[in-house]
């Protein structure tokens, strides 16, 4: 945020992540405030710095009713200073709360909350050593109060609830008082402090705060008609409307109703228990720790360190367990002094002892994966240590059988393509749109997923169409509708299964600006949607204009009409991917498989089969708990963390784009720029001000058929002459940045949660640094150095090779040559190729490859041909080989190609052995 924005204070309809522009205002107003009281309280300049505190001040003051810090008394004192002119004193308190925002004193110190005499009197009274002997603070959170009573009495009932601690809590909290629905949502979705909402029934709707962009605000997370809430349901309804924008907080309800009643109905189905008003205080204080402890418990973790503190001789195979092994030797000691004794305490082969047993749970293990169903919005939750490669194989072997067809972009991971093989289903290619200038592929359009299933109706093979594949979102940042996308697809087919792979999405779930594209969250909505009447009058005007829903596979308008399912047949059968170790607080290789599945039973059985087969024996149970501590971290600030992360890479590239040095050689590429205005109908352009408010991101994530991650930034730097290999390496050599993907012209910046405004700062100058070499060597240099560097530039940003598309398998390698649709069998494809009798290879340069091209016979791949960049694979095993692949492959000038040794060459299928006797052998 800039100077200008913070001096205006901050506008909802602008903000995003309301916990970072409420620190920036308050960083402003010490600044300010440092001011006024160095210009000596007299005069011009400090009367001006006086009136420009007082208007951040009233700004500020607009919102801070959202949190309990710096609270009532503390805020009344600083205004009580500027109203008397003492600029010291407020500079003094000023500072005070902009510091311990900033380093979270306020969680641990009672002093913070004081406006007099400083103390050091401790708000966190020590805990009880834990596992490793130390002691720890107590966690702190903070409770929204929604009541009916006069404001008046607010600061008395904190006071009451803070009397309520005890030494032996666990947890330390602070109330947040407001006195309506939209102050208490308004609260909800801004104070990301907040853990549990206690709602005492009789309060009203409106807010009694002069907001004027409130109601807007409100309208992106919450759909409220105020005029449709029955009387004496206002409580209840505030508690669904908090829990699908915040389903991590616990929520209470304090009614005069007869409580044992409204917990049986609907009404109540948000809410964690239910209290009478006479109820005891402390039995809800008692509550309310509870419901934290529950989301803190690790069972994997916490058993985990109650055994490495045991004292167990080991007589199985793993001699690092206890460490014994390293500490005493005089040759690997340095790994014990590395590590430290608690990784090697916490080993075992054992799964006997309390460990539990990941192949068959039945303890903590099982435990930590019904926490993680719950936080992650699935019905089942798996987890997996060998990464989510590993994950995708056990899904689509668990739910595919040979024959089955799967609808897939040929540009998933490769863990999809081997897991083909491996189950004998059919891939059936469909195309993502290209991008072929900066070298990638984008997501599969609706409409193409639309045709394949059409077309294998047309055929009468439907019933054979099993899944649907696609990655979501995508390593660059494409981000699927899946609402949509399955709504339409089971309107042709409605038991269709859904695999989406959300490697790189998995923090997605927690806040409810991702989630609303995310798998789970889909299967969620349109649970709900297809057992409401409301659908189910849609869904009859919908069939009586469309022919009583019978569709015509060869009605070419079905493509861009809007399908809908019948709630009667339809099924909602989702698996999510999602490698946690990417955008979560998991070791490498932790991955989790989240399953919403209405006929999962069918499938259980064949799913514990796929699980057994590709998970090993001897899982890393460092894996097992840092599962289970993300889940942990996820629902306990998850919301606080990904707003804030999004907020960052916001600020990343509005810095970048907007460099006057900088954004001459590089710049971060814009939703406009990624995503075809076909695909794009809000038509929005770039993500923050002044391109767009979040309103109109919102609005555009709800409509538009692709979105892109703005955490997710594609920094192009071809115009600074370097190539995406040449710049990765380069920030990391001289600058210590790490860069994971690149692309010919450009790289990947992918923030995450572990990200700060430093790391921010690091990449910045980086990039200022290098733009300033590029410029003082431009203009140092004549003519003909420019004219080299031009060409250099032109060659990575212009002359760019197309990208090839899937061909089609050799007709060996298909059921029915003559078919329109696309499905092969890959399978028996792969394995011919372990016969080096049946392979030739021929050298990329060779003009021999040019005669094939142009005489035959086809050139049919043996093996998976991926480069890297951009990752996805050009060849399948029974491919036939285009020109366009091969000119793809001539001009690439990446030195890793999976499954392509340059010294042989291409590995193919010899034509003499893709007879069609010879093949269906093999099927």
């Amino acid at each position: 945020m800039n100077d200008v924005a913070e001096s205006k204070g901050m506008e909802l309809t602008s903000v995003f992540a309301a916990a970072s522009a409420r620190a920036d205002q308050w960083r402003h107003l010490n600044a300010l405030a440092r001011a006024w009281a160095g210009a000596g309280g007299q005069g011009a300049r400090a009367t001006k710095l006086r009136d420009q505190c007082g208007r951040l001040m009233q700004s500020i003051n607009r919102f801070e009713y959202c949190w309990a810090y710096p609270g009532a008394r503390l805020l009344e004192a600083i205004r009580a200073a500027h109203a008397g002119g003492d600029a010291a004193a407020f500079a003094r308190l000023v500072q005070k709360v902009s510091g311990a925002m900033l380093s979270g004193d306020y969680r641990q110190h009672e002093s913070a909350w004081q406006a007099g005499a400083e103390s050091e009197v401790s708000l966190l009274d020590a805990l009880p050593p834990d596992a490793d002997g130390g002691a720890q603070a107590r966690p702190y959170f903070e409770v929204l109060v929604v009541t009916p009573t006069d404001p008046a009495s607010w600061q008395r009932s904190s006071d009451d609830m803070r009397r309520m601690r005890r030494s032996d809590d666990q947890f330390l909290y602070a109330p947040v008082h407001v006195g309506s629905f939209e102050d208490a949502a308004l609260a909800a979705m801004l104070n990301s402090s907040l853990q549990a909402v206690v709602i005492v029934d009789g309060f009203g709707y409106d807010s009694a705060h002069a907001i004027p962009d409130m109601k807007a605000f409100l309208a992106r997370y919450f759909d409220v008609d105020r005029d449709d809430i029955e009387p004496g349901r206002l409580a209840t309804k505030l508690a669904h409307a908090i829990k699908l924008a915040r389903p991590e907080l616990d929520l209470y309800l304090l009614s005069d109703r007869s409580p044992e009643k409204l917990a049986g109905s609907e009404e109540a189905a948000p809410i964690r228990r239910l209290f009478h008003h006479v109820e005891e205080p402390m039995e809800l204080h008692l509550a309310l720790l509870e419901g934290i402890r529950d989301r803190y418990e690790t069972p994997y973790f916490d058993n985990l360190k109650k055994y490495a503190l045991r004292p167990i001789g080991t007589f199985h195979a793993l001699p690092i367990a206890r460490g014994k092994s390293v500490f005493s030797s005089n040759w690997i000691r340095d790994m014990g002094q590395f590590y430290g004794s608690n990784i090697l305490f916490a080993e075992s082969s054992a799964t006997t002892g309390g460990l539990d047993s990941l192949l068959e749970p039945t303890g903590n293990i099982k435990r930590a994966q019904e926490a993680t169903a719950r936080a992650f919005g699935a019905k089942r939750a798996y987890f997996g240590t060998n990464g989510t490669s590993t994950s995708n194989k056990i899904v689509v072997q668990a739910i595919c059988k040979p024959g089955d067809i799967v609808v897939v972009d040929r540009n998933c991971h490769k863990s999809h393509h081997y897991g083909f093989v491996l189950s004998g289903a059919q891939p059936y290619y469909v195309e993502a749109f290209p991008l072929t200038q900066y070298s990638m592929y984008g997501a599969v359009p609706l409409r193409t997923i639309k045709h394949a299933l059409l077309q294998c109706k047309a055929e009468g093979k439907l019933d054979r169409v099993k899944v649907i594949d696609m990655t979501n979102c995508t390593f660059d940042g494409h981000m699927y509708n899946p609402r949509r996308v399955m709504e339409e697809c089971l309107g042709i087919k409605p038991d269709l299964v859904f695999l989406w792979d959300e490697a790189w999405f998995g923090f997605a779930r927690f806040n409810p600006l991702h989630r609303r594209r995310t798998a789970m969250g889909a299967a969620a909505a349109l649970t709900a949607r297809y057992r409401s009447k409301a659908y189910r009058d849609e869904y009859a005007k919908w069939k009586e204009a469309n022919a009583g829903g019978e569709l015509d596979p060869k009605d070419a308008s079905l493509l861009d009409k809007r399908l809908m399912p019948d709630p009667d047949k339809v099924r909602i059968r989702v698996y999510q991917t999602n490698s946690t170790h990417k955008s979560m607080s998991a070791f490498r290789q932790g991955s989790m498989m989240l399953i919403w599945d209405e006929d999962f039973h069918h499938v259980e059985g064949t799913f514990q089969e796929a699980f057994l087969a590709h998970t090993s024996t001897s899982p890393n149970l460092q894996l097992i708990a840092s599962l289970d501590l993300a889940r942990r971290q996820m629902e306990l600030e998850g919301y606080a963390m990904t707003m804030q992360m999004t907020d960052l890479a916001i600020r990343i590239r509005q810095a970048i784009n907007t460099h006057p040095l900088i954004s001459k050689y590089f710049r971060v590429a814009t939703p406009e720029e990624m995503i075809p205005a076909e695909f794009r109908e809000s038509g929005i352009k770039d993500y923050g001000e002044p391109n767009a408010t979040w309103d109109q991101i919102i609005d555009a994530w709800d409509r538009d058929e692709f979105a892109l991650d703005p955490t997710r930034l594609t920094l192009i730097c071809g115009a600074a002459g370097f190539d995406g290999t040449q710049l990765k390496g380069m920030l990391a050599e001289r600058f210590d940045i790490q860069i994971n993907k690149t692309s010919r012209n450009s790289v990947l910046v992918q923030t995450n949660i572990n990200n700060t405004h430093s790391d921010a700062a690091l990449l910045i100058k980086a990039l200022a640094d290098l733009s300033s070499e590029i410029d003082s060597r431009l203009s140092q240099h004549d003519s003909a150095a420019q004219a080299v560097f031009d060409a250099r530039v032109k060659s990575l940003m212009v002359d760019v090779p197309d990208l090839p598309n899937f061909s089609r398998f050799n007709d060996a390698f298909r059921e029915d040559p003559r078919s329109g649709s696309n499905e092969g069998h890959m399978r028996p494809a792969f394995f011919m190729a372990y016969d080096e009798a049946n392979c030739e290879f021929i050298k990329l340069a060779s003009n021999d490859i040019d005669k094939r091209l142009a005489d035959g016979p086809d050139m049919v791949s043996a093996n998976f041909v991926i480069p890297y960049p951009p990752g996805f694979p050009i060849m399948v095993p029974g491919q036939v080989i285009t020109a366009d692949t091969i000119t793809y492959m001539r001009k690439l000038d990446v030195k890793e190609i999976h499954g392509y040794q340059a010294a042989q060459g291409l590995k193919l299928l010899k034509p003499s052995t893709l007879t069609t006797s010879k093949a269906s052998s093999t099927h």
